[in-house]
């Protein structure tokens, strides 16, 4: 590659820069930076845009996990994910643009509101099933299903976001531990070979903590998780089942978090997550086309915590900057570029296109 130190290399002629939006103020914090609300100064379209500090990137060797999400959302694009419309970066920081979600992530609401109705949570997994259903058909892993990751659009449509551990699978490869504890299912928690079937695990929790206000395997640590996940199958019986909620419900959500990854519904595809009795009344097309209205629409206004953009990092004087500057750092960062306008004519890429380019990853 050369000596690649932050030069036009890094950033391309006539590349988008921070200084083509005005930054209106913080909406959260990632674990590497701020995400700022922006408006691009020449289109007047409002964005997200996250702020990662190159220094913070580094401290946590999560190089690989950064650029493999501009990697993937460049070439990715549904209207059930967050998509990407700008990747850049200057020397000390990188910057990724991407769709804003005025509704707040279901986290956010789950802690408002305690507990969604079973027709809240059946509309949310038809979101989540639907975007999933196009991510493994281009044979991404997303790994990292949560509330905190799902986030809802103004209308209360629900888009899966965050592709930093999504990883490019064909059957069953990946066999790292990447996730998050209490989501990650038992073949990513035991370190096996895992495949798609993980990310309807996560949906099958999330079901479950909708309907009971809880997860379904609880512990103060991954290896409390992990054991008791271990030590029992979990499965919702009749008298668990919450008033206003349906035996077909309860045997979804049962189908869901079967350990074993061959006997979980979903395993051969999304076609068995949709034929599943519980969601045979969702409308699919109609959903794709968001011409349902949804159960659930957030306020209008910021479904944000804004306190959570205010904080400082525990370890925020212990960064050091200055190894930005030595040697073949800044070549680490090479290609984290990305402008959908140059890519992207057209305001939406057909499916086809979208699975010939999946084939470049």
């Amino acid at each position: 590659m050369g000596n690649c130190a932050y030069s036009s290399e890094l950033n391309p002629a006539n590349a988008v820069t921070r200084s083509n939006f005005s930054l209106q103020y913080v909406i959260g914090k990632g674990g590497f930076g701020k995400v700022w609300r922006v408006l691009h100064k020449r289109n007047k379209q409002v964005f997200a845009m996250k702020e990662m500090h190159k220094a913070r990137v580094l401290s946590k060797h999560s190089v690989t996990s950064v650029l493999n999400e501009r990697k993937l959302l460049a070439v990715l694009k549904h209207p059930f994910i967050v998509n990407a419309q700008f990747a850049f970066q200057d020397e000390e920081n990188l910057y990724l643009v991407m769709d804003l979600m005025l509704g707040g992530d279901l986290r956010y609401h789950i802690a408002r509101e305690r507990q969604f109705t079973e027709e809240q949570t059946r509309f949310f997994v038809a979101c989540v099933v639907t975007g999933l259903e196009y991510l493994h058909l281009n044979n991404v892993v997303h790994r990292d299903i949560k509330p905190e990751n799902l986030v809802l659009d103004s209308k209360g449509y629900v888009r899966i976001t965050d592709f930093g551990i999504a990883q490019v699978v064909r059957g069953e490869q990946a066999s790292d531990t990447s996730g998050t504890p209490g989501y990650m299912a038992p073949e990513v928690m035991c370190k096996q070979p895992h495949g798609k079937a993980v990310d309807y695990f996560a949906v099958g929790v999330i079901a479950y903590e909708f309907m009971m206000g809880r997860r379904p395997y609880q512990g103060r640590s991954r290896k409390e998780i992990r054991d008791e996940m271990l030590a029992r199958q979990v499965q919702l019986r009749k008298q668990d089942i919450p008033t206003g909620w349906s035996l077909e419900a309860a045997d979804f959500v049962n189908k869901l978090i079967q350990r074993r990854a061959s006997s979980r519904l979903g395993f051969n595809g999304a076609h068995e997550v949709k034929n599943h009795t519980w969601l045979r009344s969702v409308q699919w097309q109609k959903v794709f086309e968001k011409t349902i209205d949804s159960p659930f629409k957030p306020e209008v206004g910021d479904n944000f915590d804004s306190r959570v953009g205010l904080q400082e990092w525990k370890d925020e004087d212990d960064i050091d900057t200055s190894q930005l500057r030595e040697t073949g750092v800044q070549e680490m960062f090479c290609g984290y570029y990305f402008d959908v306008l140059r890519v992207l004519p057209n305001k939406h890429r057909d499916e086809a296109t979208t699975v010939a380019l999946n084939r470049r990853l």
